[in-house]
């Protein structure tokens, strides 16, 4: 039977969205990474911030919303630090916060050296009947044997992620050790591109700052972000490492992080929020070149009008740059990313059913802020 060309190109549209003009697919990456043990806010006599009662709340707000949530932890979520197995509470906190995490939707976590202070037997044992996948693509016990899952797969509207954990390298606890982890996200990034079909790779980083910035330059275009945890560090910007993005997860549970995606093409991911600062860095730039202008225009002397060109000068070579980042690229332009913090602060009102489970367990600032 012959199609005629008209009813034939209607069905190319119907069969290819991106031709037809389809909808971009998003999607909210929600995360959390270097918890440290703490399950309740700190305590604190000016704006306590943090607890699983104002996090709950805030997960609750964000799903509310209606667009698509993935929830991942970078991980050292469950110990203040490798000595704290002799300190009050900590295993019941540690418990606490497995179960929670996993109430709470968390689809996968990375194993940090400060989630093994109870050792390997007791995070498996926990979460044994939990859908919160612990992921390590590097973490061996004594023989070599990989000791957790290397990576998940989580589809979420439309969009499939593959999710890879990494632990820090060298020993972690007696018999357990982390092995080189680039060759391990590598390999595992890879298969999830070929073998799964993912739209998007996020490797979940426990390892320090200086490990997983220079994991990030090694990656090639095999992963998309990079969430790390290690030292509890302030949240920041993003920061864009050939074609990955390494991304702070924030400390001690006093925020959220929120990563806004949105695909409709290929390519390295657009930083919106460094287009936005370099549209306001150009605002501000464009009177600073208008001020040396005007200065230039009533300047006789020579020895005034000199530093006068050369700042000139500079101002309109920063310019062409600052106007390159502000403009977003055809080619990267379907796929966009927008990095902000959800504070946990008092104005989050805490989830009263999950505030009292917290409190049964120990006051706030319990465990040292």
């Amino acid at each position: 039977m012959r199609v005629r060309p008209g009813l034939l190109a209607l069905l190319v549209l119907l069969l290819n969205p991106v031709v037809a003009g389809a909808a971009p697919r998003t999607a909210v990456l929600l995360f959390t990474g270097d918890n440290g043990g703490e399950i309740s806010h700190c305590g604190c006599g000016q704006l306590p911030a943090g607890g699983l009662a104002r996090r709950k709340t805030v997960l609750s707000r964000e799903r509310a919303k209606g667009e698509p949530v993935l929830v991942l932890d970078a991980g050292n979520a469950l110990f203040k630090s490798p000595q704290s197995a002799g300190e009050p509470d900590a295993r019941a906190r540690a418990e606490l916060l497995l179960e929670q995490m996993d109430a709470l939707g968390t689809a996968a976590m990375a194993v940090g050296a400060r989630d093994l202070v109870l050792g390997t037997d007791f995070l498996k044992q926990t979460t044994r009947k939990a859908k919160m996948k612990l992921l390590s693509a590097n973490l061996v016990d004594a023989r070599g044997k990989p000791l957790f899952a290397a990576s998940t797969v989580v589809r979420t509207g439309g969009l499939v992620f593959g999710v890879v954990g990494l632990s820090p390298e060298g020993e972690v606890q007696p018999g357990v050790s982390g092995g080189p982890p680039a060759p391990a996200a590598l390999a595992e990034a890879r298969r999830l591109r070929e073998k799964e079909k993912v739209d998007v790779v996020v490797v979940l980083a426990a390892m320090p700052l200086a490990s997983a910035q220079a994991l990030s330059r090694e990656l090639g275009d095999a992963v998309d972000f990079v969430v790390q945890s290690h030292e509890s560090r302030l949240p920041g910007t993003a920061q864009r490492h050939g074609h990955a993005t390494l991304v702070p997860s924030g400390e001690r549970g006093r925020q959220v992080g929120r990563l806004e995606l949105t695909l409709a093409g290929t390519g390295p991911f657009v930083d919106l929020s460094e287009v936005a600062r370099a549209q306001e860095g150009l605002k501000l730039l464009d009177e600073n070149i208008q001020r040396a202008r005007e200065r230039l225009a009533v300047a006789k002397d020579e020895a005034a009008r000199k530093p006068l060109e050369d700042a000139l000068a500079g101002f309109l070579s920063r310019r062409q740059r600052l106007e390159e980042q502000a403009r977003v690229r055809p080619d990267a332009g379907g796929r966009t990313q927008q990095l902000s913090f959800i504070p946990l602060g008092p104005e989050v009102p805490d989830d009263p059913e999950l505030k009292a489970k917290v409190e049964r367990i120990g006051p706030p600032g319990s465990v040292s802020h």
